[in-house]
Formats: C-alpha cells, structure tokens, sequence
C-alpha cells in the first residue's frame, strides 16, 4: 500500500467517522452519565463492535450474508430491536436531582455492562458490514498481499474512531455542566432515545445495495 493511497483513506475515514451515528450517540450519553473515566468502557465496547464487523467484512462474512436469503433481515431486525430498546430504555430513564447522582450510577454500572452494551450498540448494524465492503476494497492495490493491507486500513480505522470517541466524550462532560436540573436530565433522556428509536428505523428500512 503506497503511502498516497493510504492518507486517502485517513482522510475519508476520518470524515466517515466524524459523523453522528449509535456508537457517538452512546458514549456521549455514556459521559454525561458516568463522566470521562467512566466512558472509557463504552469506547472499548464501541470499537471492539466496530473491529468485529471490519474484520467479518474483510475475511468474506459480507458476502456469506448477502448470499443467504433472509439473513441480511433477521440481523437488519435484531439490530433494530436493541436500538428500539435502548431508545425506549433513554426515554424512561429516571433523573435525579441529588450531587452524587453521576457517583451512584456507577456504582450500579460495572465497567463489564458498560462494555457489554456498547458492544451490543457497535454490532447492531449490519449495514455497517455492508458499507465497510464496498468501502475498504477501494484503498486495497490488488498487486500487493491483502492480509496486510486490510490490517492496516483496520488499525487505521480504529484509531480514528477513538480520536473522535474521545472527542465526543469530552463534549459529554462539557454538555453534562448543563443538565444539573432535572427537567435538562429529562429533555437529554427523551432526545437521545428519540435518536435511538430514530437510527433503529432507518436500520429498519435499509436494504442491502
């Protein structure tokens, strides 16, 4: 892989990145509820389910499921059902108006369940899979070994996810000095299981290419 082609995936996986989806979505949630440190679990999660779907994608999985009639769907609906009940799950979330609220979560939340769901958040995309096939092939020279090449692209990748996870993070402990009250902790809650029910129907009408 030449040195050219390469910054032209930085370049594009940066933007790529950049964009608001689950993953961004969650740990910002995450830091605002849990603060900085308390995110770190949720970012691990989130690239661990990221790196799965890459590295499925690269090793051939993509094409298997496009290959299956039916599969691409019962993923598609799985996938829409967790985002549907994490939505639901941000609506109904209690508030609280106490100075050690961000202390007693948590207390509750083990840094195990923090990741277990943000993996969950990260994999529940299967057009993610989808998209990561059409994308990463574009920056492979065929004249060259692909193991290698792909392995870079996917350290690459994962790299520039956490700059931005980092950078979202921040924004949630920024965002946090705002919500004190507990009709912001509301108004938070509802908009961002709206956006979570929100991403779960778009999941749900996307079709494979």
């Amino acid at each position: 892989m030449t040195f050219h082609l390469w910054s032209m995936f930085f370049v594009a996986a940066f933007l790529v990145s950049a964009t608001p989806g689950p993953n961004m979505l969650h740990i910002l949630s995450r830091s605002v509820e849990l603060g900085l440190r308390g995110s770190f679990p949720a970012m691990a999660g989130c690239l661990a389910g990221l790196l799965t779907l890459l590295t499925a994608s690269a090793v051939g999985l993509t094409a298997l499921l496009m290959a299956l009639p039916g599969a691409f769907d019962v993923l598609r609906y799985a996938g829409t059902a967790y985002l549907f009940y994490l939505g639901i799950k941000a609506w109904r979330a209690p508030v609280d108006t106490g100075d050690h609220h961000e202390e007693m979560i948590v207390a509750v939340l083990s840094p195990w369940k923090v990741w277990r769901v943000a993996y969950g958040v990260s994999v529940s995309n299967p057009k993610a899979m989808l998209f990561a096939a059409a994308f990463l092939p574009q920056f492979i020279n065929p004249a060259a070994p692909k193991p290698p090449q792909f392995a870079i692209l996917l350290a690459t990748f994962g790299a520039i996810d956490v700059i931005w996870y980092f950078t979202y993070a921040m924004g949630g402990r920024g965002l946090a000095a705002h919500l004190k009250k507990p009709s912001m902790q509301r108004l938070f809650n509802r908009f961002t299981g709206a956006v979570f029910v929100g991403f779960g129907a778009i999941l749900l009408k996307s079709k494979p290419a």
